[in-house]
């Protein structure tokens, strides 16, 4: 393994903290899913419009740490810990977070872990998106009715995780490094100077 994909002990540090810290937002976000389901009983796979904060961890550690395996670590430590929270999920969300990692490390994998712009990170959010939906389509999804109900789901979570995980994991991302936090890592470092 050459030093571009090793991962150094602030990867792993780094990786851990934005895993840590989206399982907390992962809690929050388990009580907001569930306060809105009333609002969302019109057409309820338009909840999905809410989904992609749950996908966001995959894309920020790949767009961060950039080497392969970050994706997967972060949606799947963040995942693991919700669980340990008291997902309302159970431990499923834990296959489920290694399967949503999953989507994302596979757009960066795509690109041989050298794109990490803006596109780069939309396709990070639909697939990880994509991903999800598939899983929820076989394993939450499968009493339902596949016209009214999982195909707009699924199709919905797909825009909700490239809106939300892709193009706002990339301004997290863009926020985070302006701050100087996370200079040690390449975004870091191609931030403009002010």
């Amino acid at each position: 393994m050459d030093n571009t994909t090793r991962w150094r002990t602030i990867d792993i540090v780094v990786a851990s903290v934005i895993a840590v810290a989206f399982s907390v937002v992962f809690w929050a976000w388990n009580i907001v899913w569930r306060a809105t389901d009333p609002a969302f009983a019109f057409f309820p796979p338009a909840q999905t419009l809410i989904y992609g904060v749950w996908l966001m961890p995959a894309v920020i550690g790949g767009l961060v740490i950039r080497k392969p395996g970050a994706a997967i670590y972060c949606e799947t430590v963040a995942a693991v810990i919700s669980a340990l929270l008291g997902s309302q999920w159970g431990g499923m969300v834990i296959p489920q977070g290694i399967v949503q990692g999953l989507g994302a490390e596979l757009a960066f994998a795509a690109l041989r872990y050298r794109s990490f712009r803006l596109p780069t990170a939309l396709l990070a959010g639909a697939l990880t998106g994509l991903s999800a939906a598939l899983f929820d389509f076989f394993v939450w999804n499968v009493g339902t009715d596949l016209a009214s109900y999982r195909i707009p789901y699924a199709l919905l979570t797909v825009v909700s995780a490239t809106v939300i995980a892709g193009a706002g994991g990339w301004a997290l991302t863009r926020a985070l490094a302006g701050t100087g936090v996370l200079d040690r890592f390449p975004v870091g470092r191609e931030r403009t100077a002010v």
